[in-house]
């Protein structure tokens, strides 16, 4: 994982875990990370690319993601 770069953060998993379907999609390995505490309940969830793809993962995050 020394290579690879966070390209979006989330406080709800199952929106990484969308971001990460949606890159993986358009060929883009992904993983979701958690770095929730399991005791006190607070942290949040990261999606990491190969660090070669992080502008385009960037890209297609901005251009095709809304959680809004």
């Amino acid at each position: 994982m020394n290579n690879w770069q966070k390209v979006y953060t989330s406080l709800i998993g199952h929106q990484a875990e969308i971001v990460k379907g949606v890159l993986e999609t358009h060929g883009i390995p992904a993983v979701v990370m958690n770095r929730k505490d399991s005791s006190y309940h607070f942290g949040h969830f990261e999606v990491l690319v190969p660090a070669d793809n992080t502008i385009e993962a960037l890209k297609i995050i901005s251009d095709e993601i809304n959680f809004k």
